[in-house]
Order: C-alpha cells, then structure tokens, then sequence
C-alpha cells in the first residue's frame, strides 16, 4: 500500500513538472510576442512613454503575484532599502534599453545580446557577493563573449545605439538579480516586483515630462499587446516555478530566438548569416552551460530575459515546485 501511494506521488509530481516545463515554454512564447509588439511600433513612440504606458499595463500582474498574506504595501516594503532603489533604477534602466535594442536592431540580434545576461551574473556575483567561481563558469563567460564579438564584428560593421542599449538591457537586469540574492528569500516576490514596476513608472514618467505623444488606435493596439503580454507572460512564469524546479523552468528561455528568428523572417525582412548564427549559438551554449553549473551549486537561477524586465523577479527562491 505504501508503495503504491509512493508511486502515485511520484507520478503525479512527474505529470507537475512537465506542466511545469510546458507552462514555461508558454510564458517564453508570450514574452516573444511582447517583446515583438515593441518593433511593432517602428519606433514611431519615445522608448520612455512606450516603457511608461507597459508599465501601466504591468500592474495587471500584481493580484496574480500577491500572495494571500501579502499587504497592498508591501510592493513597497524592503528589508533593505539601498538595494531595493539599485532594483527600482535598473528596472527602469533595463525597460528602457531594452525598448531602444528591439526597436534599432533585428529581433534575434537584440536577444543574442540580451543573453549575455547569465554571464553578467557571474561577473558580478564575484565582484559582489564573493561567490567562488570555478573554471567551468569562467569557461562558459568566455564563450559567451566571443560569440558577442562574432555577432557585433566591431570594426567589420556599423554598431549602433540598439547595441549599446542592449548590453546595458542586459547588464541592468543581471544587477537585478544580483540584488535578488543579495536580499535572499526573506524579500517577498512583490516587494521585488514593485520596485521593477515604479521604478520604470516614475523615470518613464519623468522623462514624459519632456514629449508627449498621442499614440494612434494602432499604436495602442501594440501598447497594450506589450504590456498586457508581459504581465500574463510573469504570471505564466510564475505558475511554472510552482509546478517545476527552477533548473528545468530556466533553459525553455533561449527558445525565445526561435520566436524571434521566425518574427524577424515573417515580419520585419531580418536576415541572419553565417557569423550570426554561429555566434548566436555560442552565447545560447554558453548560458545553458552557466545555468547547469548554477543548478550544481544550488544557485538561484536567473530569469527570463525580455523587455519586460518586472519579469525577470517574478520567480525567486520562495517560489517551489508543487508536490
């Protein structure tokens, strides 16, 4: 009897985990069609008023986010206050960025350096945290690097304001996660989520103050496709951290160039080569290999990589497979 009860748990935590896996390969699919409404809008907005206006639509997350024993407050409750703000200004940095990158560049080129975000991690959780980091990371931080160089080819093309706006994308979401392990679980999802969230609202807001423009019918079609999308995407993540572990919730994510090579084709008339591609290929191995490592070591893994950077803190630690 007992046996057969066991064998039910397992199975049914087995039938969990792939939902789970499913669930996240969903969420991904939904950040690639937020990411995708943004180079929608041809950059006819300011990167600012389209961070601010999906922003507005982000809050559309936060009943699904809260916790029954979560406080409306707590969106703005810390146990650390410097390192909430370092989380409210690289939200609003990384939105932004992120918003200029797919806007400049084709959809597979702003993730491939988007994706360097694993590497970032490790760079900084060294500097940072002292974390102790073996040859297999450094190995895979290295990789990662070169297949930016084979993509970017500085000094054989044109670099653009997308490029830069992509790599501070990046950087400014692996500070994020840094600040995530930093405040370590004691912190509640919300409070993370808040500080991403008004952080983008207030500067966005700011920066607003300057240009205004009325967004066309279209144009809010795409808006709110952007920041409705990115807010169901967070929740859909959120669901599948709770039926898997994060290792398997973590890799589906570089399924998001699938998604953006074929947006970029059908689309926007993008075109990869040979270089391209094979450099793409070295940053996604190079972040499945980190990832790997990270889930030796019981790490905290970082999150999704898209526009929508109150995303990459809707799962932590806290967060659990159901059994």
């Amino acid at each position: 009897m007992t046996s057969i009860t066991a064998d039910s748990k397992s199975l049914a935590a087995g039938h969990s985990t792939l939902r789970g896996v499913l669930v996240a390969f969903a969420s991904y699919a939904v950040f690639a069609f937020s990411d995708a409404s943004i180079k929608m809008l041809h950059g006819t907005l300011p990167s600012y008023q389209v961070a601010f206006i999906g922003a507005l639509f982000g809050l559309a997350a936060v009943p699904f986010l809260k916790k029954r024993d979560d406080d409306w407050l707590d969106m703005v409750k810390t146990s650390n206050r410097p390192l909430w703000m370092l989380r409210f200004v690289c939200g609003a940095t990384g939105a932004i960025c992120s918003i200029v990158a797919f806007t400049k560049l084709p959809m597979a080129e702003a993730f491939a350096l988007l994706f360097l975000l694993p590497s970032f991690v490790t760079i900084l959780s060294v500097i940072f945290l002292k974390e102790d980091v073996r040859w297999q990371r450094w190995t895979a931080v290295t990789l990662g690097f070169i297949g930016v160089l084979i993509v970017l080819r500085p000094g054989f093309r044109e670099l653009s304001i997308g490029h830069l706006c992509a790599a501070i994308g990046g950087l400014a979401a692996a500070i994020s996660i840094v600040v995530n392990r930093g405040l370590g679980a004691k912190e509640k999802r919300i409070s993370l989520y808040g500080a991403g969230l008004f952080g983008t609202l207030i500067v966005s807001g700011f920066l607003m103050l300057s240009e205004v423009t009325m967004p066309t019918p279209w144009q809010w079609m795409f808006l709110a496709s952007y920041g409705l999308l990115g807010a169901a995407g967070s929740v859909l993540l959120l669901l599948a951290a709770q039926m898997a572990p994060a290792n398997l919730v973590a890799p589906p994510q570089y399924s998001q160039m699938i998604w953006a090579i074929a947006f970029g084709y059908l689309l926007f008339n993008d075109s990869i080569d040979l270089p391209m591609a094979l450099g793409i290929v070295l940053i996604i191995f190079s972040g499945l290999l980190t990832l790997a490592r990270e889930r030796k070591r019981g790490t905290p893994l970082p999150a999704a990589v898209t526009a929508n950077t109150q995303a990459a803190l809707t799962t932590t630690a806290q967060d659990k497979p159901e059994t």
